[in-house]
């Protein structure tokens, strides 16, 4: 863990150095073109460069610096236009080097306030939905959600003998949810060897999580009978299954998926589409990236054709996480596309997550 916050600013060190190493007028060239193809979303020619950059350089020579951006793959040219686009490479940059998000006091009062106003639930599970709600709605995306991890407690445990070798395996938590499992044993347990195997458990074990049951099992096997303890194990690595399984079904929320169908860049081919479904239907990629950024500090950008962790090369996910009492439990973000407003979306997934830490460390 502490290896990772050093390795992403070896990796920050190393795109600086490439920034540094692009002389002014290409620095601001590319800058420019950045800005103009996210503002249009039409390759960029030098006609339009020539007026918006401020730079007095005739076409001649901005074509040159083009053609050099190009060889060290910042830009690239689209076959039907004469202009060129930023590649995954150009933005990462433009993020990490050449964005300023520093929007004015009272607009950071007013976003803060638009968030606050929305996060207004009362219990913790509300309050998760409504950031995502939240986040689709002020940046027109999609807003995504990995709710706070929940723990394997169990309040109390029993088991019931269904045939021979066959026992279910009934699981209260500590908010009265009940999970069921089925447990193949190697024996045939009496209803009475059951129920003391409960009772043994419960006694123990009731309040605390399967993974005490397990360390208790791996250090104090002797001193339970081999049979008893064979059922325990079996229990303890059921019921870890039943709440993780549980924990999976509402780990990551989405909110306004549909936004994106009305985004050209991510729906304009079927390919695209396609992917574009997939992410949000298996949401296994998406559990994956959010539990990378929920290991790292403040807000996290991830642009397809650079992260593996996102199938889009027209795609970015930009993260943070957020905390109880100081303790991050979770991860937030927006799903839009590469080219997007960074410097309008950021202070919104930055804001609503510290937003959203605040309210759920005051329940």
């Amino acid at each position: 863990m502490p290896t990772r916050p050093r390795a992403k600013r070896r990796v920050r060190t190393f795109r600086v150095t490439i920034f540094a190493m692009l002389d002014q007028r290409a620095q601001t060239l590319l800058k420019t073109l950045i800005e103009r193809y996210i503002a249009d979303g039409q390759p960029v020619g030098s006609r339009t460069l020539s007026r918006y950059s401020g730079l007095d350089l005739s076409p001649a020579t901005i074509r040159n610096v083009m053609a050099d951006l190009e060889a060290l793959g910042f830009v690239a040219s689209p076959h039907t236009s004469a202009g060129r686009i930023p590649t995954p490479r150009a933005y990462r940059l433009f993020v990490d080097t050449m964005l300023s998000v520093s929007p004015l006091e009272d607009a950071v009062h007013r976003l803060a306030s638009q968030v606050q106003n929305r996060l207004q639930p009362a219990g913790p599970q509300q309050l998760v939905a409504s950031a995502a709600q939240v986040l689709s709605n002020l940046s027109q995306f999609a807003g995504v959600v990995l709710t706070p991890r929940r723990s394997q407690v169990f309040r109390q445990i029993e088991f019931l003998r269904l045939s021979e070798k066959r026992v279910l395996l009934i699981i209260v938590t500590p908010d009265g949810d009940v999970q069921n499992r089925i447990i193949l044993t190697e024996k045939d347990y009496s209803p009475a060897q059951l129920v003391e195997a409960g009772n043994y458990l419960n006694a123990h074990f009731g309040g605390h999580s399967f993974d005490d049951v397990r360390a208790y099992l791996r250090g104090e096997l002797d001193a339970l009978r081999s049979d008893m303890s064979a059922l325990m194990q079996a229990a303890v690595d059921a019921g870890s299954d039943a709440m993780a399984d549980t924990t999976r079904e509402e780990s990551v929320l989405i909110s306004g998926e549909r936004n994106l169908l009305g985004v050209e860049d991510l729906s304009s081919s079927m390919e695209r589409l396609r992917k574009l479904f997939d992410v949000f239907e298996s949401k296994t990629g998406l559990l994956q990236l959010l539990d990378v950024s929920s290991r790292a500090q403040g807000v996290q950008i991830f642009i397809g054709g650079e992260s593996s962790l996102v199938p889009i090369e027209e795609m970015t996910v930009v993260t943070a996480p957020y905390e109880v009492d100081g303790e991050v439990v979770g991860t937030l973000g927006v799903i839009g596309p590469t080219r997007m407003a960074y410097e309008r979306v950021i202070p919104i997934v930055d804001i609503t997550a510290k937003l959203l830490s605040n309210a759920l460390s005051q329940h």
